[in-house]
């Protein structure tokens, strides 16, 4: 019977390693939709973007915050760089405040300010719809 092959990943911030992990898959958020990733995959480097990160490991899944940066896939090995990230169960009603605050805050008198703005909304939706559902 072949053994079953699992990805090795981890997801790091400027402040910390957040998590360092197996899975059987994985699901991460791009800046223009999602991409699931199952072993032996072709290389990839890719752009994230604001969403959930999910991963699949003996049945079960498991949910993280992720908030831009880049991913990497190289032989069975998933890297993932961001600015904040955060597992679902260490989302507290105080982040979701805070960010539904910044997005309320958020000028959007040019271009660039209107897509801060959106960006700010993603956060916190993304934020209290991973704390509904861990």
């Amino acid at each position: 019977m072949a053994r079953q092959k699992t990805l090795n990943f981890v997801v790091v911030t400027p402040e910390k390693q957040v998590v360092e992990e197996t899975a059987d898959s994985i699901v991460i958020p791009m800046h223009d939709g999602e991409l699931g990733i199952l072993p032996d995959r072709a290389p990839l480097m890719c752009e994230l973007g604001i969403g959930q990160m999910r991963y699949q490991k003996a049945g079960r899944t498991r949910r993280l915050y992720i908030d831009g940066g880049f991913a990497q896939v190289l032989g069975n090995h998933v890297t993932v760089l961001t600015e904040h990230a955060a597992p679902a169960e260490e989302i507290t009603d105080e982040m979701i405040a805070e960010a539904e605050q910044k997005a309320a805050d958020e000028k959007a008198h040019t271009q660039e300010a209107v897509a801060a703005r959106r960006r700010a909304h993603r956060r916190a939706a993304t934020l209290r719809d991973l704390r509904a559902r861990p």
